[in-house]
């Protein structure tokens, strides 16, 4: 056991051993790799699921939307238990946790039971999750190696959703449907072991009292508020069940403001977003995520729907995803220390904005060569260069008692925007549809009337991705001002 001094002139390393902070990276990217590939996995899984199980249509969605509304909903919390109960012990048990929720889920036999298991997936996620990403933090303390290492996570963070369609095809063709859960069981139980080593333990220091009234009003509003949005999709804005949902989240909301301001502990420190760095980084993640989760979505639709390509193909065809995020976390990794955060975020996104307008050239004829492979590199490698510096300015700044639920707020505000921006460009979609139907009636009779339709509708959604995350690079451009050197500063404690 070593323990650090206050005033010790070098950051303490928390590894076991200096050489093992590199398995350590390795454990918390496979950790990093589960909660990601696990938001879509069973996304291509879902309608062998759904026949299996006799699920209704309009209950299908909770496959996917009980994992989403859990994590994004518990992540502050699971920050804040991190930083006070120990970030390497939340991390373990978030990974036990994850393991037997997976497991559960595969052996489902029943929609109730599997519902849960999605649940408690996202639940023990959103405890996993913060633990992560500041344990990442406090383990790699020159500026050069973390940045490498934000570069690892930033490419899994943006890949793991790719690499989750392509397993999830590929286990549903090949094996079950019920594979896309257990996979998840087993991997997590070795990183759970491999932790216990290589890992090192650390927590805030300080008061640990927690702010139950501000988890509770901010954890149900941040449900409420993905709720509302998903009923959104379904009956529409002006539906009395969807206002009541958004109006709750409203005030719910700002409760947890009023509470937070009030609170001599509170669960969100106010400091920790109204910082212009880690605020523009957060603001950031909520327009990415809200732009993205929908390009997965509706080329996913595309792809099987309109070019017919079976569950496996559809997988395949997002590899270029995967490997454009590598490759431009790489070249991201290699230049933040050298031009800072602001340049890499705000080239990374406009890059990424022309990625998607090049998505809306598709038509019921193209194909995927011509058109959506040249758009899935440009699209993933300006997000590549985009979520490493996101990341790493997240943190810039904050106390190590803050550390947690800094993390938490990164992974927060991704996942509430794929939430919110799924079921709004999904109601964009369905009134586009609508829309095209009435205005080109006289081409009817056209055998490809429904399926060109269909596609104009999709290409009206990326043009509304595009929007969002061009709008994330303006906002990276006017907010981020950390320079090269500007790094995350909270080093608690080592134990």
């Amino acid at each position: 056991m070593s323990v650090s001094t206050p005033d010790a002139a070098v950051p303490p390393d928390i590894s076991p051993k200096s050489r093992n902070r590199w398995l350590a990276l390795a454990v918390i990217a496979v950790s990093q790799l589960l909660i990601v590939l696990d938001a879509t996995i069973v996304n291509i899984a879902l309608p062998t699921a759904q026949v299996a199980l006799h699920i209704s249509d309009a209950d299908r969605q909770w496959m996917i939307t009980a994992y989403t509304l859990a994590f994004g909903g518990l992540l502050l919390l699971g920050g804040r238990i991190a930083d006070y109960t120990g970030r390497k012990r939340a991390f373990i048990i978030g990974l036990l946790g994850f393991a037997a929720a997976s497991g559960l889920g595969g052996l489902a036999t029943n929609a109730e039971t599997l519902f849960a298991a999605r649940a408690l997936q996202g639940a023990f996620g959103a405890l996993m999750a913060p633990a992560a990403l500041s344990l990442l933090t406090v383990t790699f303390t020159e500026a050069r190696e973390r940045a490498r290492a934000f570069g690892v996570y930033g490419a899994i963070a943006g890949g793991g959703g790719a690499v989750g369609l392509l397993l999830g095809g590929l286990l549903t063709e090949y094996a079950s449907w019920r594979w896309t859960l257990l996979v998840s069981a087993p991997i997590a139980i070795v990183a759970a072991l491999a932790a216990v080593r290589f890992v090192g333990e650390s927590r805030a220091e300080g008061n640990t009292r927690y702010d139950l009234p501000g988890a509770f009003t901010s954890t149900a509003g941040l449900v409420a508020l993905v709720y509302g949005f998903t009923k959104a999709s379904e009956d529409g804005w002006s539906s009395p069940v969807t206002v009541a949902w958004l109006i709750a989240a409203v005030l719910l909301l700002v409760s947890f403001v009023v509470i937070e301001l009030r609170s001599s502990h509170p669960l969100l420190p106010m400091r920790v977003i109204l910082d212009r760095n880690r605020g523009g980084a957060y603001i950031a993640a909520l327009l990415i995520g809200s732009g993205l989760f929908g390009m997965f979505l509706f080329l996913t639709f595309y792809l099987q729907l309109t070019l017919g390509y079976s569950a496996l193909m559809t997988g395949v065809a997002f590899l270029p995803f995967t490997f454009g995020i590598i490759a431009g976390a790489g070249f991201s990794a290699q230049l933040q220390t050298r031009i800072g955060p602001r340049i890499l975020m705000t080239g990374g996104l406009l890059l990424a904005a022309i990625g998607m307008v090049m998505l809306t050239r598709i038509g019921v004829d193209t194909g995927f060569w011509t058109h959506v492979f040249p758009a899935e590199l440009v699209l993933s490698f300006g997000m590549g260069v985009t979520f490493g510096p996101m990341s790493n300015t997240a943190l810039v700044g904050v106390a190590g008692h803050d550390a947690g639920v800094a993390s938490a707020m990164i992974n927060t505000t991704q996942q509430i925007g794929g939430s919110l921006g799924t079921a709004l460009l999904n109601t964009i979609f369905t009134s586009a549809v609508a829309g095209y139907l009435v205005d080109h009636r006289a081409d009817a009779a056209n055998p490809d009337f429904q399926a060109v339709a269909t596609v104009h509708s999709y290409t009206v959604a990326f043009w509304v991705s595009a929007a969002l995350i061009g709008l994330a690079a303006l906002t990276s451009f006017v907010l981020v001002r950390a320079d090269r050197s500007d790094a995350p500063s909270g080093m608690p404690v080592a134990v």
